[in-house]
């Protein structure tokens, strides 16, 4: 079977990327492994942020929209997204350093009988810290070392993923019959999913809201849940899956970090595939990913025109 590996990134929108680059690196310690720009947009960055290699898995990646509205919170939304954590004890630390930071958090609570912690970064994207003392599955990545936040309490990949539908049953079939995804719990309103080896890195929750009206995006939503496929080869053959679907696709995009395929599913969430590589070393070394403004060579030829629209971060 063409088996889904689990989570390969999470794209959501920012209002100001200066403001992004010091939250995700200063705040939360994670790496900055590759400054380049929307593809789609070429006003506008696009930061991807990972672990110490960028590795699938790792990588929350933001796009800039400058003046956009905040997001009017509804259903049919990536609601929340986590980020995997050590330890219990880790939460500990990150609870104090949000009440130091002044980051907007919840109480340490439980869910699906691991410790999480919920917060919000400035754009109000919701977020959550979960510990992988009691995981078993995908494997976390490997911690940026340079940054401020010590090894062992540091973030070391992607986790559970919230989606909120007002069909789930629809939201079901696409996630068992299409993808091949398994129902493994319930806990409340919250069905849990996973794929492949399990555990944080291949997770998705669902629940169900029929009250309130979609999500309106703006800067804070989640843009789209990215899945990781092994190769090209296996991304052509979840091409032809999808195709038959009938669903709306993308059909094969080069990401030149990576191949994608692009759905979106019954209740409108979008989905990406996205291969393990080439990666995000393909163009710089690991040791300065994401120093300088990185351009896949399709748009190398319109480097001083893509510079001179864009403002500095300062790294």
């Amino acid at each position: 079977m063409n088996e889904l590996f689990g989570i390969h990134h999470i794209s959501i929108v920012t209002s100001d990327a200066k403001k992004n680059f010091s939250f995700y690196t200063k705040v939360l310690g994670m790496r900055l492994v590759k400054k380049t720009v929307n593809q789609d947009d070429i006003s506008v960055y696009h930061l991807f942020y990972a672990d110490q290699k960028g590795s699938p898995g790792t990588d929350l990646t933001f796009f800039e929209f400058p003046g956009t509205r905040p997001t009017r919170k509804g259903t049919n939304s990536i609601s929340r997204v986590s980020l995997r954590v050590p330890s219990d004890q880790s939460l500990d630390y990150w609870n104090n350093r949000f009440d130091e930071l002044k980051v907007s958090h919840q109480e340490i609570s439980t869910l699906f009988g691991h410790k999480i912690l919920e917060f919000e970064d400035f754009d109000g994207t919701p977020l959550r810290l979960i510990s992988d003392e009691k995981d078993k599955g995908v494997a976390g990545g490997i911690p940026w070392a340079g940054g401020p936040v010590p090894m062992e309490h540091a973030i070391r990949g992607l986790g559970t993923v919230t989606l909120t539908v007002s069909h789930l049953g629809m939201m079901r079939s696409f996630l068992t019959d299409i993808l091949h995804f398994r129902e493994v719990a319930q806990e409340g309103e919250n069905i849990l999913f996973e794929v492949g080896e399990g555990g944080h890195g291949a997770q998705i929750i669902v629940r169900e809201d029929q009250n309130h009206m979609a999500e309106v995006p703006g800067y804070g939503s989640v843009h789209h849940l990215a899945l990781r496929v092994a190769d090209q080869d296996a991304l052509n053959e979840w091409i032809k899956v999808i195709n038959k679907t009938g669903m709306p696709n993308s059909g094969f995009v080069d990401r030149f970090y990576f191949k994608s395929l692009y759905v979106r599913e019954f209740n409108r969430i979008l989905f990406e595939f996205a291969t393990d590589g080439p990666g995000f070393a393909t163009d710089e070394d690991e040791s300065s990913l994401g120093r300088t403004l990185s351009l896949p060579p399709f748009l190398e030829g319109k480097r001083e025109l893509i510079e001179s629209q864009l403002e500095p971060l300062d790294i």
